[in-house]
């Protein structure tokens, strides 16, 4: 039983992995092309990519082996071999329902420690690739600005180095005070020790210091032009080497954390959240404050609580000054109403927050918990059906799957937009999936005869 279920795993698990791949390839393949890239450097973001994306792969994997091996055992009948030896189905699937706690058990683990590492360094790779810039690639008739300080356009390119029509914009200095363009007519290009070696020849320099400060009459720099027949330029290409940014950058992220972690930051907000409400309503209670009925603001011989037709306290102001208090009125009730609204708006944050943690604390349990369905939904299916090898089984299982990633999307961002709890919406899927999975088990217990259609004859 073991060796016809891990087959089918150490099989399906590696090409799970390399179709998401595939798709992580094609997303990012605009920031990977025309960089100069090491393969050492892809094929680090490619693991750790493949990393991410564990948690779709291994589910998938799970039911798609375990289809399989149910399948080939039924189609070759040793399925009913065994249960005719007196074996029950649960006794039958002992050994992979166990084989499947130790690995639930490992994707636990791996969701708590291996993940948040595997997402640092690759957010922090990926952070590093994008801001790469392209490699020193001049093209005819276009400014190339991927050299920090400098602008250079050729009009025509030799395959052998040579190059026609050269201008340089040369921006090295740091106060922005000094400008030097170049041109040339004729030139040779080069790479040496990191350098770019350009020789022009038969060419025009300008040079200008700018003066801000200065009036034009008072400047001491002026417009400076000189020819050469032949000058050197040594460009350093440092700026062009791939630099790794700092991991720690991305550490406070929900994605990087633990469980233990998520729960101390999702608790703090939780807190710090009701901290805020308590403060919203003491400052409510400080900044309103109503006038006593001595000023006659209140209508006294009224039954109900309700404004004096003519208040005595505002009838005691001339014209002038009623206007002036009723627009400082009008000024405070706007602060008022501006500082609650920042300080909702202030509340709802943390509450994101705090469901965005909340979240990727339940799917890391998702995981481990996930892969058990998944593999009773496909146990049971492969008994049920009885064909093996990867047609049929193959179709079931995305369909399935298909099927667990969509209520796991729904769930997740009715969460995100505040319809469903982050313990309900994050569940979904597997609560609406177990019952299933255990009707299924029950119908392939029971051998269901109308399941049988679906058998080759």
């Amino acid at each position: 039983m073991l060796r016809a279920f891990l087959g089918p795993l150490v099989v399906t698990f590696p090409v799970a992995l390399f179709i998401l791949d595939m798709q992580f390839l094609w997303l990012y393949a605009d920031e990977l092309i025309g960089k100069g890239l090491d393969g050492w450097i892809i094929a680090k973001l490619m693991v750790y990519a493949s990393a991410r994306l564990v948690n779709l792969a291994l589910p998938l994997a799970v039911l798609v082996a375990s289809i399989m091996a149910l399948g080939n055992l039924s189609e070759r009948s040793e399925l009913t071999a065994l249960k005719a030896s007196g074996m029950s189905l649960a006794r039958v699937l002992r050994p992979l329902i166990l084989a499947m706690v130790v690995l639930s058990a490992g994707a636990l683990w791996f969701s708590n420690h291996g993940w948040p590492a595997a997402n640092i360094r690759f957010r922090a790779l990926l952070y590093s690739v994008t801001k790469q810039k392209p490699a020193l690639n001049i093209r005819e008739g276009v400014f190339y600005n991927g050299i920090d300080g400098f602008a250079i356009r050729v009009g025509t390119k030799h395959p052998d180095g040579r190059l026609d029509d050269i201008l340089i914009h040369d921006h090295r200095d740091p106060k922005g005070q000094s400008i030097l363009v170049l041109k040339a007519d004729h030139g040779t290009m080069a790479q040496e020790d990191g350098q770019l070696v350009l020789t022009l020849v038969d060419g025009v320099s300008h040079e200008e210091h700018q003066e801000v400060q200065s009036r034009s009459r008072e400047r001491v720099h002026p417009h400076v032009q000189s020819t050469f027949a032949r000058q050197t330029l040594r460009i350093p290409l440092h700026s062009l080497d791939f630099s790794m940014a700092n991991e720690d950058l991305f550490r406070r992220s929900y994605e990087m954390m633990t469980l233990d972690e998520l729960a101390h930051v999702s608790d703090s907000l939780a807190e710090s959240a009701v901290n805020e409400v308590r403060q919203l309503a003491a400052y409510g209670t400080r900044s309103v404050t109503h006038l006593s009925d001595t000023t006659g603001w209140y209508d006294a011989s009224a039954t109900a609580l309700q404004a004096a037709p003519i208040s005595p306290w505002y009838a005691a102001h001339d014209p002038v000054t009623r206007g002036r208090l009723f627009d400082k009125a009008k000024e405070l009730t706007r602060n008022h109403v501006r500082a609650i609204d920042n300080a909702m708006t202030n509340v709802d944050g943390k509450r994101m927050r705090q469901a965005r943690h909340d979240i990727e604390w339940h799917r890391k349990y998702i995981l481990a918990l996930s892969c058990l369905v998944l593999f009773l939904v496909g146990a049971s299916l492969g008994a049920l059906v009885g064909r093996g090898g990867l047609g049929l089984p193959t179709i079931l299982a995305l369909l399935v799957f298909l099927l667990y990633y969509v209520l796991s999307m729904v769930g997740e961002q009715m969460v995100k937009v505040g319809t469903l709890s982050p313990a309900l919406g994050m569940w979904l899927s597997t609560l609406l999936l177990a019952p299933a999975a255990l009707l299924l088990f029950r119908l392939a217990k029971r051998e269901v005869t109308w399941l049988h259609l679906f058998r080759s004859k």
